[in-house]
């Protein structure tokens, strides 16, 4: 029998991206910037909430966001209009971010700043971001995919939003064990669905312990001064602590 190898490409991938991660993550501890990963499935309000947020942190944070989308350029069209320097990334068909598509973006990023036409030296990678306290990077609207891959991010946050039901996490379980908050939006219409908070909150928590749930509504307001709050006082301490 001829002999071969098995080789484990999953692992391999993973084993790499999370080394590329930590670099990442390290250097932008290095410029102090904080990189929030920002994931969902499609149609939850992502980008209305993105929106909201900008809206509520105007004046205590700045926000750079990096709008990633298979195609089109809607998404970030949309947060432009609302203020923040944005970028956006097409994937051409990935179904997630990686740690180097992350770096990539964050690169397009910087270089769009005023007066770094060009991209900046190797060795003062990021200086374009300076100026900016919190890069959100809007992923892929995936529930499978994108728990998987580390961006480099410094929390995660996922938004679910109430029309796609209380049962998630018992279908997709990965991406809440990996998530710091969950956003409940659309919550103004819960009487109108089938659904659950305390249910939610049940499996949720039984997965996560230590999640923090916001119950939002991008549409009227409800919960984004809380979660607004919970951003900024994240930022602060992990300013602390790096």
């Amino acid at each position: 029998m001829d002999a071969f190898r098995v080789i484990e490409i999953k692992k391999s991938v993973w084993e790499g991206n999370d080394r590329n991660a930590a670099i990442l993550r390290s250097e932008l501890e290095e410029k102090g910037v904080f990189l929030l990963n920002l994931m969902s499935s499609p149609g939850s309000g992502k980008t209305t909430t993105l929106v909201r947020t900008i809206e509520a942190l105007e004046g205590s944070v700045a926000l750079g966001v990096m709008e990633a989308d298979i195609d089109s350029d809607v998404d970030a069209a949309t947060v432009s209009r609302a203020g923040a320097r944005v970028v956006q990334l097409h994937t051409g068909g990935m179904c997630h971010l990686d740690a180097e598509m992350t770096r990539q973006g964050l690169d397009a990023l910087a270089s769009g700043a005023p007066g770094t036409a060009g991209g900046a030296a190797e060795g003062d990678r990021f200086a374009g971001l300076a100026g900016i306290d919190c890069v959100v990077l809007e992923n892929i609207g995936n529930l499978i995919c994108t728990a998987d891959y580390d961006t480099g991010a410094a929390r995660n946050v996922m938004i679910l939003s109430v029309p796609e039901g209380d049962d998630k996490p018992l279908k997709y379980p990965n991406i809440f064990k990996v998530c710091d908050v969950l956003l409940v939006n659309k919550i103004d219409v819960a009487p109108y669905f089938d659904f659950s908070l305390s249910a939610l909150e049940e499996r949720v928590k039984a997965l996560n312990p230590d999640i923090r749930i916001i119950p939002v509504s991008a549409k009227t307001g409800e919960g984004i001064p809380e979660w607004a709050e919970w951003l900024k006082t994240e930022i602060s301490e992990w300013r602390k602590n790096i």
